[in-house]
């Protein structure tokens, strides 16, 4: 039978052992570290220009 987890049997816990874990936390990292950010980027500079125009 094929398990979509496995558990996580490192002895020492790491940063990129966690992520190898599975595409789900993988996808959430990426978007807690890229994704978020970009919006709020995107959404503070879109008012500044908003702000110059008037």
């Amino acid at each position: 039978m094929n398990a979509m987890f496995e558990p996580f049997t490192d002895l020492v816990p790491s940063f990129f052992g966690t992520l190898a874990q599975g595409p789900l936390t993988l996808t959430i990292f990426l978007h807690t570290v890229i994704v978020l950010p970009m919006i709020w980027i995107y959404k503070q500079e879109k008012a500044r220009l908003e702000q110059e125009g008037n």
